[in-house]
């Protein structure tokens, strides 16, 4: 047994706690929030000011990852998001077995394309119950981190335990940094002498709006959940005990951006998709506020460089280590994969974890943070190009993607490669270079070679329609 020390109790540091308390280490989660999700979701969902997290008040795709970590090491947390009030979504048909693709019984879709619909507390507050309740596991709230506590001299500082901003020293055989997106632990390893840490950087250009609403229970769920248009994309989130939310996201250039702010002119501006036009419809009412998240931007964070580790005693997981706009859904599946890799080790205090952890993020995680850098750039070039009355990007390399997207409609074939992508079974680049794949994509695009990457008419609305709804 080893005493493990997490810096942050978001989602990241909260799974890596539980993981590991599970495998029979000592684990201390440090939290500088006050407070956690408890047991009135719907108050703390709703009235809980979490400025330093506004992810935790956007909605979320619970990827077929998450359910697949949740059941295999966490079975009970799994079954308490159920009881909260999760629903799972299959996001393929039912079907006869594929021979091609993973096994399952005949009928019925593969396990591993499910989504779980809830909003993040409802995952978030199962963990806190299921680490408070473990022996072993302490989670301390309104502790802050202040820096690292270091031995020796050596050009690669080993790690030793954290230092709090209370003014204590815990002592830690392995220390975790989830400290999310605004981590502060490269200035914390810069005090500790250690070679300063690489971070790869890709601005997104873009703004999310959202708003969540409450419909009124026993109507029936439209079946749209969203489109693109040159200038915006929609998105619908289906989620637990009626609540839904609808967002926008649009380009940080575009003028237009700040009416979406008024609630009025968001409700408005939202009805120009059909999808989103179709929910706002059913009997519901809004639950608050348009909320906003911007200045994001894909980035991934490495504690190993050509030398090899910069630090040993300390991995860094979760949005600190690897940033990725969340248009795709991948910040928790990637958070929580790399939780299991660590819990999956017999000696967290091995001195090779650093090296060994850095290499299976390269293999396992990299091609997805990648993914989302080139989802983004086209989306970005997309956005600028209707901004300033250009035709849009043609789709070509990795755009193809879009159309094994637009084919997933009618083929059977493309729907599997396109959940395979979505709940990160197999890469953008694993699907392009498989020849059928590819072949499919290709066949498609010459089918329809006014294909401009977008969906069809009948999905999305024009720029005239948006600007009058926000009153331009």
């Amino acid at each position: 047994m080893v005493h493990v020390a997490v810096a942050g109790g978001g989602i990241a540091g909260l799974a890596a706690g539980l993981f590991l308390a599970r495998r029979g280490h000592r684990v201390t989660v440090l939290e500088r929030d006050p407070r956690t999700a408890g047991a009135d979701l719907d108050a703390d969902f709703l009235h809980w000011p979490r400025p330093r997290t506004p992810q935790a008040v956007q909605p979320h795709s619970l990827l077929g990852p998450v359910r697949t970590v949740l059941r295999e090491l966490v079975p009970d947390v799994y079954a308490a998001v159920l009881r909260d009030g999760a629903i799972e979504h299959h996001d393929l048909p039912a079907e006869p077995a594929d021979p091609a693709g993973p096994a399952h019984p005949a009928g019925l879709p593969p396990e591993e394309f499910v989504t779980m619909r809830t909003r993040r507390i409802v995952l978030e507050a199962a963990l806190v119950r299921a680490l408070r309740a473990e022996p072993g596991a302490e989670l301390r709230t309104g502790s802050a981190v202040e820096g690292l506590l270091t031995a020796g001299r050596s050009a690669v500082p080993r790690v030793t335990g954290l230092r709090t901003a209370a003014g204590e020293d815990l002592r830690a055989d392995l220390v975790i940094d989830a400290g999310g997106r605004r981590t502060r632990l490269p200035r914390w390893l810069q005090r500790a002498g250690a070679r300063p840490v690489r971070t790869e950087r890709h601005p997104t250009g873009i703004a999310y709006f959202c708003r969540w609403y409450r419909a009124r229970p026993g109507q029936s769920e439209p079946a749209g959940l969203g489109a693109a248009a040159p200038h915006a994309l929609c998105g619908v989130f289906p989620s637990d005990n009626g609540y839904f939310a609808v967002a926008l996201t649009v380009s940080v250039e575009d003028p237009a951006r700040t009416a979406l702010r008024d609630p009025d002119a968001f409700d408005a501006a939202a009805r120009t998709f059909p999808a989103a036009r179709d929910w706002l419809a059913l009997d519901q009412r809004p639950t608050g506020p348009v909320h906003v998240m911007a200045g994001l931007d894909n980035r991934w964070t490495a504690l190993v460089d050509e030398r090899g580790p910069q630090v040993t005693g300390l991995i860094g997981i979760g949005d600190g280590a690897v940033h990725t706009n969340p248009t795709l859904g991948q910040g928790i599946p990637l958070a929580l994969w790399a939780a299991a890799e660590i819990a999956r080790h017999d000696d967290p205090a091995d001195p090779g974890l650093a090296a060994a952890h850095h290499q299976w993020r390269v293999a396992r995680l990299k091609p997805w943070y990648d993914a989302q850098v080139a989802a983004d750039r086209m989306h970005r070039a997309r956005f600028r190009a209707a901004l300033r009355g250009e035709p849009l990007p043609a789709p070509a390399g990795d755009a193809l993607l879009a159309v094994a997207l637009a084919a997933a409609r009618a083929d059977p074939a493309a729907a599997r490669a396109r959940a395979r992508i979505r709940h990160l079974r197999r890469t953008p680049a694993r699907t392009l270079a498989d020849p059928a794949d590819r072949a499919r994509a290709e066949e498609w695009l010459r089918a329809h070679p006014d294909f401009d990457g977008l969906p069809p008419a009948t999905d999305r609305t024009d720029r005239t329609a948006w600007d009058a709804a926000l009153g331009r």
